[in-house]
C-alpha cells in the first residue's frame, strides 16, 4: 500500500472533508458528530468561505479549517489541531462568535440567527476532568442544569483518548460510526486500522469507500503533496518551538520554583483575606489600605 496523507495535518484534512465534490463525506461525519437521530440526518451540506474579516485588515483574521452551512441554516466549524497552544477553549470561544456574529446582516433580527457549532479534533490530551474522547458543551443553568439554548455547541474530540480505548476493546468502529471517522484520521500510522476500516468500507458504508478512494487520490496529487508537505514542515517546526519554550519554562522553574511557589502560596492568601472583608462590605479603599491590592484586583474579587 502506498503511503498516504497524515489526515491530522489540517491541510490533508481538508482536502479530504473540505473540498467541494466531498460534501458527502463530511455529511456522514457531521451526522456521527452531532448524534442525529434518523429523521434528522444531515443531506445536504454548503461550504462557505472559511475566512472572516476580510474587509478589515487591522482585525485579527479568522481562517477556518472546513466552515459549512446544514440545511437549517447551522453553521458547523471543524478544526483539527496537532499542537497543544494552551489556549484551545479561548480560542475556541473567539472562532465560534466571529462564526455566530457574521450571519447577521442589515436589518436582520436577532431570532434568525442560527445554531452554531464548532467541533475541535485535537491529537493531545486536553480535558484532565475526563477520559471519555468526545465531550459536547453547551449553555446550562448552573444549578438545575436546564438549557438555555442550543445556539452553543463545541465538540472536543480527543484522538490519544480514542486510541486507548481503541487498543483496550472498548470501542468498535463497526458499530459506532463517529469511532470510524475519527480513527480513519490515524489510519495512516496504523495498518490495522487501515485494515479494519477498509473491510468496513468494501462491506458496509459506501461513504467511507468514497473518503478511503478519495484520500488515495489526493495523497497521490503532486500538487496536493507539494502543499502538504510545506505544511506539515511549518507544523514540526511549531512543535519545536512549543517544546523549546516548555523546556525553558521548566528550567526557570527549577531555579524560581520554590519562591514561585511561595509569592503565589502569599498572594492566595491576601486575596482570601480581601474577600472576606468584601463580603463584610469593607470599601475598596480600606481593602487596599490593609492588603496592598490594587483597585482592579479588589473590582475583579468582587465580580466572582
Amino acid at each position: 500500500m502506498r503511503k498516504r496523507l497524515d489526515l491530522r495535518i489540517d491541510f490533508a484534512f481538508k482536502a479530504l472533508f473540505g473540498t467541494h465534490g466531498n460534501e458527502s463525506i463530511l455529511a456522514a461525519f457531521l451526522n456521527a458528530a452531532l448524534r442525529l437521530p434518523d429523521n434528522k440526518k444531515i443531506t445536504e451540506v454548503t461550504l462557505l468561505d472559511p475566512q472572516f474579516n476580510k474587509e478589515n485588515t487591522e482585525d485579527k483574521k479568522s481562517i477556518l479549517d472546513v466552515h459549512a452551512q446544514l440545511e437549517d441554516g447551522s453553521r458547523v466549524n471543524v478544526e483539527i489541531q496537532v499542537n497543544n497552544k494552551h489556549d484551545m477553549e479561548k480560542r475556541t470561544l473567539y472562532y465560534w462568535s466571529r462564526m455566530y456574529t457574521s450571519q447577521m446582516k442589515e436589518g436582520m433580527d436577532y431570532g434568525e440567527l442560527c445554531r452554531t457549532i464548532t467541533i475541535n479534533i485535537i491529537d493531545f490530551r486536553y480535558l484532565s476532568h475526563t477520559s471519555g474522547y468526545h465531550s459536547i458543551f453547551q449553555l446550562y443553568e448552573t444549578e438545575e442544569k436546564f438549557l438555555l439554548t442550543d445556539t452553543l455547541e463545541i465538540h472536543f474530540m480527543e484522538l490519544p483518548k480514542l486510541l486507548i480505548k481503541w487498543r483496550r476493546g472498548e470501542v468498535n468502529p463497526r458499530e459506532n460510526q463517529l469511532v470510524r471517522w475519527l480513527l480513519l484520521l490515524e489510519a495512516s500510522e496504523d495498518k490495522e486500522i487501515t485494515q479494519v476500516l477498509e473491510e468496513i468500507a468494501m462491506q458496509e458504508d459506501q461513504t467511507l469507500k468514497k473518503a478511503i478512494d478519495e484520500w488515495e487520490r489526493v495523497s497521490q496529487d503532486p500538487e496536493v503533496l507539494l502543499a502538504y508537505e510545506a505544511r506539515r514542515k511549518a507544523l514540526l517546526d511549531e512543535k519545536s518551538a512549543l517544546r523549546r519554550a516548555e523546556k525553558q519554562g521548566e528550567i526557570i522553574g527549577e531555579e524560581r520554583g520554590k519562591r514561585i511557589g511561595e509569592e503565589i502560596g502569599e498572594k492566595k492568601a491576601i486575596m482570601k483575606v480581601a474577600l472576606s472583608m468584601i463580603q463584610k462590605g469593607i470599601d475598596n479603599e480600606t481593602i487596599a489600605e490593609l492588603t496592598e491590592l490594587t483597585q482592579e484586583e479588589i473590582e475583579q474579587l468582587r465580580r466572582q
